[in-house]
């Protein structure tokens, strides 16, 4: 697949991108190069692979939830800056 300057010049476009005939011609080719490499990718044989989201095995590293001591109201209303009766105090906004 090959990708055009007009191709480019509509992309550039669509982002809002000023670009000088200069960088046109450049990102053309550029843009072609990686299109021929992703070309190349497809070329693979991939039956029996199993498709994946990560190259390694992700797990779930979290602990599980364990309910503990509860913490005191006054203790946790302490070092509050503001307070609202049994509440923190934050300013409105």
């Amino acid at each position: 697949m090959s990708i055009s300057k007009e191709e480019v010049e509509h992309i550039a476009l669509l982002a809002r991108l000023e670009l000088s005939e200069t960088e046109k011609e450049l990102f053309a080719r550029q843009l072609d190069q990686i299109l021929e490499h992703a070309g190349k990718i497809e070329e693979l044989d991939t039956k029996g692979v199993e498709p994946t989201a990560h190259a390694l095995p992700v797990v779930n590293v979290f602990r599980e939830d364990k309910v503990g001591k509860e913490l005191d109201l006054e203790a946790a209303l302490a070092n509050a800056p503001d307070r609202e009766d049994d509440s923190f105090g934050v300013p409105k906004i």
